[in-house]
């Protein structure tokens, strides 16, 4: 089963923070526990807003990186693509990573669930790594 993710998380002031990780739901508890980094404790970083999965350690990341670099604005953009009003998503992403089967045959179900009334403009895969 693929575990690997690549998470941006925020907090009241929208501030991001990009990671990946094999184990989410463990990694998100962390961050609201503050004991993940120093900037997230710092900058109460306690919401996931945005996740996607990815098949193994070195993709997540490679694409870690990529999103770390990218401007703010394109970051808001695929945050916004999946959850356009910033819920914190750690809820769903216990269950969806726990039923792999149901999230693999269908992604953008995450982005129903966490907010029924968004209309995609964008997908995940209009933001897919760059070769």
């Amino acid at each position: 089963m693929n575990k690997y993710c690549v998470y941006i998380m925020s907090n009241k002031s929208r501030t991001l923070y990009t990671g990946y990780t094999g184990d989410l739901v463990r990694r998100v508890r962390e961050h609201k526990k503050r004991r993940a980094s120093v900037f997230t404790g710092k900058y109460n970083i306690d919401k996931l807003v945005y996740y996607e999965r990815q098949p193994d350690r070195h993709s997540a990341k490679q694409r870690e990186k990529q999103i770390k670099g990218w401007l703010r604005a394109k970051k808001i953009i695929l945050i916004e693509s999946m959850n356009l009003k910033w819920t914190d998503l750690s809820s769903q992403a216990e269950l969806f990573l726990a039923t792999d089967e149901t999230f693999s045959k269908n992604p953008g179900v995450l982005a129903m669930v966490a907010d029924p009334s968004v209309s995609k403009k964008r997908t995940p895969q209009d933001f897919v790594m760059e070769k």
